[in-house]
């Protein structure tokens, strides 16, 4: 056994002092295995948990197909993103569903984070109210996929929920990409026709077979196509980018997983919102 061991090593090493056939050919060979594991190697980690969902059969459904997901009075249905209850910085208020304003930043509250709707949809359109303070900041994302460890964007587009005229936001990104009903730092809405803080806003999200349309206001004011060159595009120039966030821009590519599927979710951006009305109709 171990002569054979010196013998293989032997002829390796005259292997590499005669080039075994050209030395050129093998070290470039070489650099490309090693060039290819680093790639590999490069591809983020990441683990999906596999949370409660609930049987949406057993929710009120009305003649025209769409089915409620807020009562109004409970959240029953609903839980926080990586968890089985729903965060205290939630509340139920006047009909609506609140996120409590900490002040703290994104999940900053003692008690926050984002809130989910415990069951992954696919084809479907979902209108919903919303109404933010003074200042105040959220969106509601799609195709959110349960990764543990990292927030509920890294794997989900965001229909952007914003007071415009006093969140910084609405100055960043570029060309408006971050006002409210925008694509996150994508795409901006336009017309942009959000009502001022205090003020009832009617968004919907149109999600079919790849197609995704962000209305407001019962405008439509952005379209684009998931998995296609224009959404691996935009994720090029946009925050997500494989060099900026190399997980999010894996997750976001291949967005809504094998099934392309995911939850709906409300985002704690620890500022005072409202959300009511949410109901949801499947699409073929």
């Amino acid at each position: 056994m171990k002569k054979s061991v010196l013998f293989a090593s032997a002829a390796l090493m005259m292997c590499y002092f005669t080039s075994c056939g050209g030395g050129k050919k093998t070290e470039e060979a070489a650099a490309d295995a090693s060039a290819e594991t680093k790639t590999e190697a490069a591809v983020p980690e990441y683990k999906l948990l596999d949370l409660p969902t609930v049987d949406l059969s057993t929710f009120p459904k009305d003649a025209d197909g769409w089915i409620t997901l807020f009562d109004g009075k409970t959240f029953n249905g609903w839980r926080g993103y990586n968890r089985e209850d729903v965060p205290n910085a939630w509340d139920i208020n006047d009909g609506a569903i609140h996120i409590k304003g900490s002040g703290a930043g994104e999940a900053g509250a003692k008690d926050g984070g984002d809130l989910v709707f415990a069951h992954k949809f696919k084809n479907y359109e979902i209108e919903f109210e919303w109404k933010v303070g003074k200042g105040s900041n959220s969106g509601v994302l799609y195709m959110i996929q349960e990764v543990e460890g990292q927030p509920s964007y890294v794997s989900a587009p965001e229909y952007q929920v914003l007071d415009n005229a006093n969140h910084l936001d609405a100055k960043l990104g570029k060309d408006g990409n971050r006002m409210s009903a925008s694509l996150y730092d994508m795409i901006p809405a336009k017309p942009q026709n959000s009502k001022p803080f205090g003020e009832w806003n009617k968004g919907k999200i149109m999600s079919h077979k790849g197609t995704i349309v962000h209305y407001q206001n019962d405008e439509p004011v952005v379209e684009y196509h998931l998995w296609t060159q224009q959404w691996k595009d935009m994720l090029d120039a946009s925050k997500f980018s494989k060099d900026k966030w190399p997980l999010a821009y894996e997750l976001l590519l291949n967005c809504g997983g094998a099934n392309k599927e995911g939850f709906i979710g409300l985002q704690d951006h620890g500022d005072d919102v409202w959300y009511r009305d949410i109901k949801i109709k499947l699409l073929d």
